[in-house]
């Protein structure tokens, strides 16, 4: 896949970064890395804390204009797996958390910030912005559960190899997507979800309740069935993981 990597020092964002740059090239992908970002955001009002020089942060941006609006989670999906296969080369237990987190165990290690822009035609662009806590070893905000590599291994890791994994993983999940095997993405994305298994405790508009995960739609709604039988689907902020 013909990829353009922009290296930045300090930037605000990743994302705002992509979002401005017109490609005077014909790389179907263009990434941005920053050694710190001094506005990088979370889903929502969240921030992502990073110590400078110390983790990876990055955006990818793709024209995907062949995936069809209604099926554009399948972008996500491919996205997180292409983090899950670099991450697993170095520990065992990750999994992805719906929407957009890459958990170790019960602890955060990545999150992504994913801008779509649409029009009548349909997928324009999509912007997938990154952060992977890599060699930080002191969190220091008020997220609840944050973890690094480095804290799971016991010495720091090579960004730019990192980096350079989850590209090649990226480009492998995209192209499934070009041929339209989205199944194929779907069904690798489902076997990798976390708490894809049991009842689980959960929070929505109306209390807790247990509930056990049924999948996640192409566009994106999390499906579960609770202890009654009852199906609920959600969208992105209508559900709290408890």
């Amino acid at each position: 896949m013909n990829t353009k990597i922009i290296r930045l020092g300090e930037i605000d964002s990743t994302n705002r970064y992509l979002r401005e740059y017109h490609e005077e090239d014909e790389a179907e992908m263009v990434v941005a890395v920053a050694d710190f970002q001094t506005a990088g955001k979370g889903q929502g009002a969240h921030t992502w804390e990073s110590e400078s020089g110390k983790n990876l942060l990055f955006s990818i941006k793709v024209h995907p204009s062949w995936v069809p609006v209604r099926s554009q989670f399948v972008l996500s999906m491919a996205e997180a797996l292409a983090l899950k296969d670099a991450l697993d080369s170095y520990v065992d237990g990750i999994t992805l958390k719906w929407p957009n987190d890459v958990y170790w165990n019960d602890k955060k290690i990545s999150g992504t910030l994913i801008e779509t822009s649409v029009d009548s035609m349909g997928i324009k662009t999509c912007i997938f912005g990154t952060g992977i806590n890599v060699n930080q070893t002191t969190f220091f905000s008020d997220a609840p559960n944050p973890v690094s590599l480095a804290q799971i291994l016991g010495h720091e890791v090579d960004r730019e190899e990192l980096l350079q994994q989850v590209l090649d993983a990226f480009a492998k999940y995209y192209e499934l997507l070009r041929r339209a095997d989205y199944q194929d993405v779907s069904g690798i994305y489902h076997l990798s979800l976390y708490r894809r298994k049991g009842y689980h405790r959960y929070e929505d508009a109306e209390g807790a309740f247990d509930g056990a995960l049924v999948e996640v739609e192409d566009d994106g709604h999390l499906v579960l069935h609770d202890k009654k039988g009852v199906i609920r689907s959600y969208a992105f902020g209508e559900l709290k993981y408890l």
